[in-house]
């Protein structure tokens, strides 16, 4: 089919075979460039959902200890401490 979009070229290893046959368990009727296609749109959600969790993890860790060093320095502390830095 005539495109002015760019076209891409996959060898069918034995990973890609292997990913060919899961995906023609989940979707039996179709041929193997569409099943490329929905193999990557579903790829693309996984890692963006895992994205997003590792993103949500790393708010939650950050909301755990946030203020767990409140009072560890007494006021003024950062301001001598740059005072003694060269300029």
């Amino acid at each position: 089919m005539p495109t002015t979009r760019r076209r891409h070229t996959i060898t069918e290893t034995e990973p890609i075979a292997r990913a060919l046959a899961v995906a023609r368990r989940r979707w039996p009727d179709e041929e193997p460039a569409s099943l490329l296609r929905r193999l990557t749109l579903a790829g693309a959600e996984a890692v963006a959902g895992a994205a997003d969790a590792e993103s949500d993890r790393r708010r939650t860790a950050i909301r755990r200890h946030a203020g767990a060093l409140a009072g560890c320095y007494e006021p003024g502390y950062l301001e001598r401490v740059r005072a003694e830095w060269p300029e």
